[in-house]
């Protein structure tokens, strides 16, 4: 999995990119099947953004954008919309029910 933390309008100091990094390497907890990470830092007057896009198998992506007045705390809350993303997106998956074609669902009373 490839991790890149990138800035827009903002230096990325090592120290930010290392708690990125490691915030979002926590996601694959929730989601195996992750292949690439991207967090893009960015400041705007008193707010700072983080957008995290997640690229997935079978071209599943996954987007999430948080501002708060402290570049952390938006880390902090952007990785909790990811990991209710990939946990929802993980229930779909696996509570699928495969139907032969041909065969009708029977119901029994």
């Amino acid at each position: 999995m490839q991790i890149s933390v990138t800035g827009r309008r903002v230096e990325v100091t090592d120290a930010i990119r290392s708690y990125g990094e490691q915030k979002a390497s926590k996601l694959l907890k929730y989601y195996d099947r992750i292949q690439s990470i991207e967090i893009v830092l960015d400041h705007e007057a008193t707010q700072h953004k983080v957008e995290v896009i997640v690229e997935a198998e079978h071209r599943n992506t996954f987007v999430a954008h948080e501002s708060s007045e402290d570049m952390y705390a938006a880390i902090d809350l952007v990785i909790d919309k990811l990991e209710r993303q990939l946990t929802k997106h993980k229930e779909r998956y696996r509570n699928r029910k495969h139907l032969a074609k041909g065969v009708k669902k029977t119901t029994e009373d």
